[in-house]
Order: C-alpha cells, then sequence, then structure tokens
C-alpha cells in the first residue's frame, strides 16, 4: 500500500511538474507585471471616469497648446489691423479699404476658440462643416490673388489673412481628427471598449460647436458671395485716368471732357467738380454734361475722391487738405493746370475752397451747391456716426446687402461702383470713416487756414436747398455764412422745393447753368 500510494505521489509530482513547465512561458512585451491573483482583481474603468479622457494622450495635449498658441498670434494680427483701422501702420495700408483682411482674422480667431474649446468632443458634423468652411476658403483665396485689381486692393495684408483662415481651418480639422482617435484608443484601454454613446455635457458640447460652425459656414458663403461680385465690378472700366499719388502709395481717378481751347483758340476755363456725399458720376456732372452739349461751358474735370468709385483708400489719417495734395499731384500728371471754376455740392465744398485757397492763382470762381459750412462740420465728426461706420465697414465683408440687391433686384456693376448703391462700397464707407474722425481735427483746422488765405475778389455764388433752410434754422446761418466768404459774391439763390441735389430740380438745373455761366464770364 505504502509503495501504492508513494507510486501514486510521484506520479502526481510528476504530473504537476509537466503541467508547470507547460504553462511557463518566456515573458515578452505582452507579459503582464501583476501576478494573475492581482489581475484578477483589476476591473475596467466606466466611460463616465474623468480618467477616460483623450488628454491622456501627448499628442492630443500637443495640438491642443499649439492651437492656443495660434489663437495668440491670431489675436494680435487682429489687433494690429484693428489699429490699422484708424491709423494705418507703415507697410499695412490697403487700399481696398481693409474690411475683408479684418473679416478673415476674425473668423479665424473663431474658428480657433471654437477649436480649443470644443476640443475634447470631437465629431463628424463638426469636422463636415470644417471641410466646407475650407473649401470656401480655398475659392476665396482664389478670388482674391487670382484678379489683379483685388489683389491690388487687398496688397499683402489680406492675402496674409485669408490664407491664414485658411490654415486656421485645416489645423481644426487635423485637430478633431486627432482627438478623436486618442480618445478611442483612451477608451479601448481604460473601459475595454470603444464607447458608442455621447453624456449629456457632450452632446451640449456638440451640439452648441455645431450650431457655431454652421454660423461660421454662412459668413463663409457670403464672403465668397461678395467676393464674385466684387470681381464682376472690378472689370468696368473707369472713364478716366488712374494716378499713383502719395509716393506710389495709391491711385486716384480724373476724367476730363471738352477741348482744352475756347472758339477763340484761347487757353478755356476749365470746370471742376467736387462732389459730395457720394460719387461724382451720374449726380452732379448731369447737368455740367448738358451744358457742355449746349455749349455752355468748353472744358470739365472731376475727380472720384479716395475711396469713392474707381480712386483706391488712402492710408489713415486722411484730412480734407491731404485729399486736395493727392488732387493736384493728380492734375499735375494729367497736365490739367486750370485755370478753374469749381463747382461743389455738400461735404464737397470743404475740398473745394481749401484746394482754391491753395491754388489761388488759378481760381476764376466757385459755385457752392448746397454746401456744408465750417460751422457744420460737427455734423459728420460725431462719435457716433464714427462708430456706426465703423460697424458697418465691418459688415460689409458679408455683402448682405448687395447680394440682395444684385441677386433679388438686379442691380448692375454700374449701380455698384458710382450708382445708386455706391453707399454700400467698402471703399466709400472707409473714407467715410476717414473724414468723420479728423473732421473736428485737421480737417477744421485746414478749413480755417484756408478761409484766411482765400482771396476776397474770388467771385462766389451759393445755390442752396428751400427744403434744408426751411427744416433747420443752423442750415440756413450756414449758407448765409457762405456767402461771406469773400467780397464778391455774385448771387445767393434759394430753390424752394429743391431737395439737396438741387439739379434733379429743374428751376434748381437752370439757376446751377445760369450762375456758371456768370463765373465764366468773370
Amino acid at each position: 500500500m505504502g509503495k501504492l500510494w508513494g507510486n501514486n505521489s510521484s506520479a502526481q509530482n510528476n504530473g504537476e511538474s509537466t503541467n508547470s513547465q507547460q504553462a511557463y512561458q518566456h515573458p515578452d512585451e505582452r507579459t503582464s507585471l501583476l501576478h494573475e491573483s492581482q489581475q484578477q482583481q483589476h476591473h475596467h474603468l466606466t466611460p463616465d471616469d474623468p480618467a477616460v479622457s483623450p488628454y491622456n494622450q501627448f499628442s492630443v495635449r500637443s495640438l491642443r497648446w499649439i492651437s492656443i498658441i495660434f489663437l495668440f498670434l491670431s489675436v494680435l494680427w487682429w489687433l494690429l489691423l484693428l489699429v490699422a483701422t484708424f491709423v494705418s501702420p507703415p507697410g499695412l495700408h490697403t487700399r481696398g479699404g481693409g474690411w475683408f483682411g479684418f473679416a478673415y482674422t476674425t473668423l479665424a480667431v473663431g474658428n480657433l476658440l471654437a477649436t480649443i474649446v470644443f476640443y475634447s468632443t470631437p465629431s463628424k458634423a463638426e469636422r463636415g462643416i470644417w471641410i466646407a468652411i475650407l473649401f470656401f476658403l480655398f475659392v476665396d483665396t482664389i478670388l482674391i490673388i487670382a484678379p489683379q485689381p483685388i489683389r491690388d486692393a487687398e496688397n499683402w495684408v489680406g492675402i496674409v489673412s485669408v490664407i491664414w483662415a485658411l490654415i486656421v481651418t485645416a489645423w481644426a480639422i487635423v485637430c478633431d481628427r486627432v482627438v478623436e482617435h486618442g480618445k478611442h484608443r483612451e477608451e479601448e484601454r481604460l473601459t475595454g471598449r470603444r464607447e458608442t454613446r455621447r453624456s449629456l455635457r457632450e452632446w451640449c458640447s456638440v451640439f452648441s460647436g455645431t450650431i457655431l460652425l454652421v454660423v461660421f459656414l454662412a459668413i463663409t458663403i457670403l464672403f465668397t458671395v461678395n467676393l464674385s461680385i466684387r470681381t464682376r465690378d472690378a472689370t468696368l472700366p473707369p472713364p478716366g485716368n488712374l494716378y499713383y499719388v502719395d509716393g506710389h502709395k495709391y491711385q486716384v481717378h480724373v476724367y476730363c471732357a471738352g477741348n482744352k481751347t475756347d472758339i477763340h483758340g484761347q487757353k478755356a476755363t476749365t470746370v471742376f467738380l467736387e462732389g459730395g456725399e457720394d460719387p461724382v458720376q451720374g449726380r452732379i456732372d448731369t447737368w455740367v454734361f448738358d451744358a457742355l452739349q449746349n455749349r455752355s461751358i468748353d472744358r470739365y474735370c472731376y475727380w472720384d475722391r479716395p475711396g469713392y468709385a474707381w480712386s483706391d483708400n488712402a492710408p489713415s489719417p486722411l484730412s480734407a487738405g491731404m485729399a486736395v495734395d493727392a488732387l493736384s499731384e493728380a492734375l499735375t500728371q494729367a497736365g490739367e493746370d486750370g485755370p478753374w471754376v469749381l463747382v461743389s455740392h455738400g461735404v464737397g465744398g470743404i475740398y473745394s475752397r481749401i484746394f482754391a485757397s491753395r491754388h489761388a492763382a488759378d481760381i476764376k470762381g466757385l459755385l457752392l451747391i448746397d454746401n456744408l459750412p465750417e460751422s457744420l462740420i460737427n455734423h459728420i465728426s460725431s462719435p457716433k456716426r464714427g462708430f456706426f461706420l465703423w460697424l458697418r465697414g465691418v459688415m460689409y465683408p458679408l455683402g448682405i446687402d448687395r447680394i440682395i440687391t444684385t441677386i433679388f433686384m438686379g442691380h448692375h456693376r454700374e449701380d455698384r461702383v458710382y450708382g445708386r448703391d455706391a453707399y454700400q462700397n467698402g471703399g466709400q464707407i472707409k473714407a467715410k470713416l476717414q473724414e468723420n474722425l479728423v473732421a473736428m481735427t485737421f480737417t477744421h483746422n485746414e478749413i480755417m487756414a484756408a478761409q484766411a488765405i482765400l482771396p476776397k475778389d474770388v467771385p462766389v455764388a451759393v445755390v442752396s436747398s428751400g427744403k434744408a433752410i426751411k427744416k433747420s434754422q443752423e442750415w440756413n446761418d450756414g449758407q448765409r455764412q457762405l456767402t461771406k466768404i469773400t467780397d464778391k459774391l455774385v448771387a445767393w439763390d434759394v430753390i424752394n422745393h429743391a431737395s439737396h441735389n438741387i439739379w434733379q430740380d429743374s428751376k434748381g438745373k437752370q439757376v446751377l447753368e445760369k450762375r456758371l455761366v456768370q463765373l465764366l464770364r468773370y
């Protein structure tokens, strides 16, 4: 029995030894460091555990920090462009107003904020919207770089801004994909499976991020449509010539029509038109063109102030005197040296009077059509007006009003460049903002100096709107003040039923032509 039990015990020991040898494996990289009994005590984490996070991945954390650095750089660039709206730093002047560069930088900042805020909740819906935004930004980049007029107008500032917005959007797509991959890896490692459900917090995050990106997509589409319209407008050729001024920084448009000599072969007096709150063409030039056709005058010229119609925007700040210097430079290049009879409308009277004081020897007369007097210059310099002009400029790249009038109302490029929709142009908005910023400082000092310099024997005719005079005693006093800028008043006519655009009234048009002929005969 003992031998029998001994044999069994030996066999059992031999069996255990054999099983132990068979179970033993050399350790490798997949071998657990914990004892089997300890492994059995280890359980997977729940998906809602805070430890289950994509931030455990170094790549995820790194991309987030890089996104924060990108945001910091974008905000610095955004602030620089904001300052450039009011004062142009060297090299940052954009001849197209600079609104698109500011808009694309704002979009880049928004995309980076969305990337950082919703970083830990990647979503295929968000990624799809970002891909759509990327496509439209790519189209915008082509629309800015390919056509030379747009490329020149936006300068390197606008080009860099749209390309940066393109890069930032592509970066957001990469971050979303990397975070999603890191999230799945951490879920598989810590919970044992890839989680398909989302918590309420995650759903709220995804929903908020998707709504925000849909807004960004709509904004980007509006940018693209507006840029397309702007590209179309750039194909409209100017009737006159463009001349570089102020050290080749920007171009202004000058147009002249008629003969330089009269019927006697003598040098003709040129009528020079200065527009008011809108471009000259299609407004104040209409009745002057008729006067040229019926031979009441021999020649007339006009220019578009910086930012209006075909003229580029000038660097900021821009006072009336600075604009007049640009005009003088352009007229010299055009070979136009007078003599002049200056016809001005509205706020254009400020510019004409400064020009007259600086070219007094060549001035034969002034025709002031419902001009803004210097006593009311505060009307164009109020902070409220300046803020709304800036706000309109910021909204300009969206082009909502331009899209409506173009697509739904059938307006043409002529309407947008110099016609009834010219007020929607970013260049004109920027020009009026520049005018607002320095009206009570530089421009006011310049008009006061011009008043002191202007010779007292220059003939002056004043034609005023009867409606405006009846509406405001302040305007009535201002018009009376204009009749005293020299000692040689030809006439002061008040057209009772005429609005600010006096030439639109039949009687007003007759009076204007009559006074113009009188001034030419002095």
